[in-house]
């Protein structure tokens, strides 16, 4: 675990938050009830509660992956995929916000893809390059 990495508390932090979203629902196997009434109800039948098991155990790979700092590329591509579809399924249908000005919204998942960004990007991306006319 490399704490003098400059991507080290972001890393930290968002490993922190994907076993808090991830561990009670495992733990308390609310998990199962995500799959059999939502996922399976929405599109995925039989696959809905297997789905739910491997996104929140993802999660928990996930996070290790962040605090050792290792397979980071395929972590956050994975999870990042994972978040835009629960926009596109679930989220977007509440708006924005997940508390306050309404209820289960957006800005939790956005902000997770921003930092997942963050992460693979730590220096930033390098625009000029990618649409430079010199190729």
């Amino acid at each position: 675990m490399n704490v003098s990495n400059s991507t080290f508390i972001l890393r930290l932090g968002v490993a922190i938050i994907l076993l808090m979203h991830s561990l009670p629902g495992i733990l308390d196997n609310s998990v199962t009830e995500f799959g059999r009434s939502y996922l399976a109800q929405n599109g995925f039948g039989v696959l809905g509660i297997p789905l739910a098991w491997v996104i929140k155990l993802s999660h928990v790979a996930v996070a290790i992956c962040l605090l050792l700092e290792k397979y980071l590329s395929w972590a956050c591509w994975l999870t990042i995929i994972i978040l835009v579809v629960g926009i596109v399924m679930l989220h977007r249908h509440e708006g924005w916000y997940v508390v306050g000005g309404g209820r289960n919204g957006v800005e939790f998942n956005f902000i997770l893809i921003v930092a997942l960004l963050a992460i693979l990007f730590p220096n930033g991306i390098a625009w000029n390059k990618i649409f430079s006319s010199n190729k």
